[in-house]
């Protein structure tokens, strides 16, 4: 299957999130709050026979940062269960619309400060693990 599947079926599991914007590449100038899906490895072969391929991605998630607090608290919504989980939305369907025979989401990391356009947010990291053929 193709970077380019995987990431539409992540994004169109995300568009499930009220309010948030999904880019499936790193826009010049985003609209808040979003999530930027980002490819960060690829593992050939982790199957026999070259049957399958894991694939981690990255999903960065930001929000405008009136005060540390507020940009806390709604980067809390993407990361607890419930109507905002980036999880949640992420695994709803996971074989991302046939493009992957399982998704994961493994851990969030990185909670931290962002500089886009002179501008300054707050973001968090989503680690995906995804397994394709």
């Amino acid at each position: 299957m193709s970077l380019a599947a995987i990431r539409e079926g992540m994004a169109d599991n995300l568009g499930s999130i009220a309010g948030i914007r999904v880019y499936e590449e790193v826009p010049d100038s985003p609209a808040l709050p979003c999530a930027v899906i980002q490819l960060d490895t690829v593992t050939y072969d982790v199957a026999f026979q070259r049957g399958a391929t894991e694939y981690t991605f990255i999903v960065n998630t930001v929000v405008t940062r009136a005060t540390v607090q507020r940009a806390q608290r709604k980067l809390d919504q993407f990361i607890d269960e419930g109507a905002r989980s980036v999880k949640t939305a992420i695994e709803s369907d996971s074989s991302l619309g046939g493009a992957a025979f399982d998704v994961r989401v493994t851990e969030v990391r990185d909670i931290s400060p962002v500089t886009i356009g002179g501008l300054d947010y707050l973001a968090v990291d989503f680690s995906v693990t995804v397994f394709a053929l």
